[in-house]
């Protein structure tokens, strides 16, 4: 059974499932997770412990499974704690996983802690196996758009709440960009809050005061931004990646990656195929996918030819070679060439002309 992360509380109120199974990379909710099962299951009487963390390909499974079968020789209600940071058990650990699934220690609360998984390790036998023998939770991080009503239903379980309307909105959006990417900040600087000032009606003021800037920025989350054509996020995202000392090339690469496949995309189209048998060919998911939808049909082909040879010359410049019609500082080309892709996927308002690229020559 899957639940999601907000229903937990009351999933837990109707009682305990033998296993749940953790899974996903923001750390804050896999945290608060795996805290409210444990205190859930002390409450009833289980007060025994066990943690097992498979590190390298070295791990013992027979001491999980002989740990697990021991159990019915004692008296007192346990839980074992399975982690495994990497996400890859092997042969021999998915193996083990499914006999465990199959033979669930009596008077125990099993909780697995894994990663994020691709899909392709969500359809493996032993991911199948913990899936299915108890409650699935999947951990994912909040996403930028989110961010605000999370914040606001945070700062609600403490007794606070920004102001109603406009003005409310811009609070929160600010709260937002100062922690955007960083969860567990977010919940210090909202319990900072807590002990700062009383329970009621938090201003602009109180929350730019006291709310620092922890945000933490994911070099692929850039390219969603830049596709949105959210230009005021995108720059506050470069900023933050070389504050945080991220290589220029790795961002370089994300950018590019995106116009070439937008450029592949578009060819499949021209030659005939359907909109979602491009995207997929070119293992365009998820959020992109959306984005690539709204994109494609805006983008020219002179438009593209252009993105791409704009990624070539700043290409150069993050491995040092100068382009004379670019700046000399391969940030600052950064920020142009992720201007150049909003600007091509920007919706353009009725009657107006859409902007063009231009990429100078030296």
């Amino acid at each position: 059974m899957q639940v999601r992360a907000d229903q937990l509380a009351q999933h837990l109120q109707r009682g305990l499932a033998p296993l749940y199974l953790l899974h996903g990379d923001e750390p804050l909710l896999a945290i608060e997770a795996a805290d409210a099962i444990r205190a859930k299951a002390r409450a009833e009487g289980y007060s025994e412990r066990q943690v097992h963390t498979v590190a390298g390909a070295h791990f013992d499974w027979s001491s999980l499974l002989g740990a697990a079968s021991a159990l019915s020789l004692f008296a007192e209600r346990q839980i074992i704690e399975i982690r495994i940071p990497s996400g890859k058990p092997g042969k021999e650990g998915s193996a083990a996983l499914q006999q465990y699934c199959e033979q669930l220690p009596d008077d125990t609360v099993t909780i697995v802690s894994l990663p994020r998984l691709d899909r392709q390790q969500q359809q493996s036998a032993w991911f199948t196996a913990l899936d299915g023998a108890g409650v699935s939770i999947r951990l994912d991080p909040v996403d930028r758009q989110a961010l605000p009503q999370w914040i606001a239903q945070r700062l609600a379980q403490q007794g606070q709440r920004v102001a109603t309307g406009e003005e409310g909105q811009r609070t929160l959006a600010f709260f937002a960009d100062r922690v955007e990417g960083n969860l567990l900040a977010a919940q210090q600087e909202i319990r900072k809050l807590g002990l700062l000032h009383p329970q009621g009606e938090l201003s602009f003021e109180h929350i730019e005061a006291a709310v620092l800037n922890v945000a933490r920025y994911d070099v692929f989350k850039l390219g969603e931004a830049v596709l949105a054509g959210q230009v005021a996020r995108a720059l506050r995202m470069l900023d933050g990646l070389q504050a945080e000392g991220e290589a220029a090339v790795l961002v370089h690469w994300t950018l590019a990656e995106d116009i070439r496949a937008l450029r592949r995309c578009k060819d499949a189209i021209n030659n005939g195929k359907p909109l979602p048998m491009a995207l997929r060919e070119n293992r365009v998911w998820g959020l992109k996918e959306k984005l690539f939808e709204r994109a494609l049909p805006r983008l020219s082909e002179t438009q593209i030819e252009q993105l791409v040879e704009a990624a070539q010359v700043c290409d150069g410049l993050v491995k040092g070679l100068k382009h004379p019609a670019w700046p000399a500082d391969p940030w600052a080309g950064l920020q142009r060439l992720a201007l150049m892709i909003s600007s091509a996927v920007m919706p353009v308002a009725a009657g107006a002309a859409r902007p063009r690229l231009v990429l100078a020559v030296g």
